[in-house]
């Protein structure tokens, strides 16, 4: 099933992110690689591709897993999670509906 997983950026939140941007991107790669990835992406704070300092207020990231609590477990496990990025992480099972 997939699930839709929703962080909430902290504030000023750009400086950790770019620290702790490679580790997540590589977990999000192996999600693709196994054919798990929906979708995964930013908010930008700003209405632009590149929201320069200003930055993000979080992230969707919409995969697969075989259960809600393997889908948390892994959110929880993220590293702009332990690099203290999210305030917040939500995850929600997800039907998708289009494109088909």
């Amino acid at each position: 099933m997939l699930y839709a997983i929703f962080g909430q950026d902290v504030e000023n939140s750009l400086l950790l992110r770019q620290s702790a941007r490679p580790a997540h991107l590589e977990r999000l790669e192996r999600l693709q690689n196994e054919g798990r990835l929906l979708l995964a992406g930013p908010f930008p704070s700003v209405d632009a591709n590149d929201p320069g300092a200003a930055g993000f207020t979080g992230s969707l990231i919409v995969a697969e897993f075989d259960t809600l609590q393997a889908a948390k477990s892994w959110a929880a496990a993220d590293p702009y999670v332990a690099a203290g990025v999210y305030a917040q992480v939500e995850v929600r099972p997800f039907k998708q509906v289009f494109p088909r």
